[in-house]
């Protein structure tokens, strides 16, 4: 028989994640328990920081929000938190920068590996509360917008290279 590790809260992930031996380490919280994600390609590294400058780009000179990278974590729930590969959260929802994000982002951008369930982590992110989920498919050239529809259901629309994202 399996003994289970103890399942964990947000809050006491937070501590255990800052703690000095963590500080290289990628860490998120799947249901309680403290998954520590792999290292990104360089390819979904070199996108994700171009996909957060282009938002940078359009929310800095506007006052609009924050922009975080793979390391800025978001509760999603009590027993869930989630680092998106770039986050926005407006200002308009967190006028103060926090010492921790306790609220999940209005834009959650993942570069999908091959191995994740990225639509696992979009209703996560969306039944939190997150208005939009980019989920970008480096080797298609793709980019999957996923939102909630008016039943709760996940809806994905694709995007191309030829498309302008907006970010609603």
């Amino acid at each position: 028989m399996a003994l289970r590790e103890k399942l964990y809260t947000a809050e006491e992930f937070f501590e255990i994640a800052s703690l000095p031996e963590n500080e290289d380490k990628r860490l998120e919280l799947d249901d309680g328990e403290i998954v520590e994600m792999a290292e990104s390609s360089p390819t979904n590294s070199v996108t994700a920081t171009r996909i957060s400058t282009f938002i940078n780009n359009f929310v800095i000179p506007r006052n609009l929000g924050y922009v975080t990278g793979a390391d800025g974590g978001y509760k999603l729930a009590e027993k869930r938190v989630r680092q998106p590969d770039v986050g926005f959260i407006s200002k308009a929802r967190l006028p103060k920068l926090p010492k921790r994000f306790q609220i999940p982002p209005d834009l959650a951008v993942e570069i999908v590996s091959p191995d994740e369930d990225i639509f696992k982590k979009a209703r996560e992110y969306l039944h939190a509360g997150t208005k939009m989920v980019w989920a970008v498919y480096t080797d298609e050239k793709t980019v999957h917008i996923m939102q909630l529809d008016e039943d709760g259901g996940l809806k994905s629309k694709p995007f191309d290279i030829t498309s302008t994202l907006d970010g609603g």
